[in-house]
């Protein structure tokens, strides 16, 4: 098989993607763990690992099945929405800081604080907007049908921010108003 530059650019932006969040989650706050950890989230984290082990495995094998037979504009602009949504799902994580939970633990700490700049200015939940554009970018570029599968991610993801968000209005000051007035996903997108 031919690796592509589109591939192992995909490649390398899931790698980063990864090493930036393990670095930053090593250098925040340490959470100690008094229970067993809860089915729900095992799974999430069960979910997530197979999720990741998939697309680097599509970034390294043939096409299956591709959709298109020249899909030469669909990896083009697959690879510009992959890029952008990298690049913002990066920019966010680190805007956030030490506010950043991983998302099968969904917890507000006593430390949080509302962040409202940068791309949380625009929006609420960048880094799930990011990574959801990660993905549809992904699957395009690589004439994928499992661009399929991200519609049914944006169904989990939209429905774990809304309780995100009721956690947040009920512990964080000014939350409720920040809702108001912050688009919660796309700026150009009502919540």
């Amino acid at each position: 098989m031919e690796f592509s530059p589109i591939r192992l650019y995909l490649l390398a932006g899931l790698v980063l993607h990864k090493a930036v969040w393990e670095i930053l989650k090593w250098r925040g706050p340490r959470v100690e763990r008094k229970t067993e950890i809860p089915l729900k989230s095992r799974i999430v984290s069960l979910v997530k690992v197979v999720i990741l082990a998939g697309v680097i495995l599509q970034t390294v094998v043939p096409e299956i099945a591709p959709i298109f037979s020249n899909p030469k504009l669909p990896r083009a602009i697959g690879t510009g929405v992959y890029t952008a949504g990298l690049l913002m799902a990066i920019l966010a994580r680190v805007q956030l800081g030490r506010n950043w939970s991983d998302i099968e633990k969904s917890q507000v700490r006593n430390d949080h604080a509302l962040v409202a700049h940068g791309l949380y200015k625009l929006v609420r939940h960048p880094i799930y907007a990011g990574d959801l554009l990660l993905l549809l970018g992904l699957e395009m570029a690589l004439n994928s049908w499992a661009v399929l599968g991200v519609v049914a991610l944006v169904l989990y993801v939209r429905r774990k921010a809304a309780a995100e968000e009721r956690a947040l209005a009920k512990t964080l000051p000014g939350y409720g108003e920040y809702c108001k007035r912050t688009a919660r996903f796309l700026p150009f997108l009502p919540g």
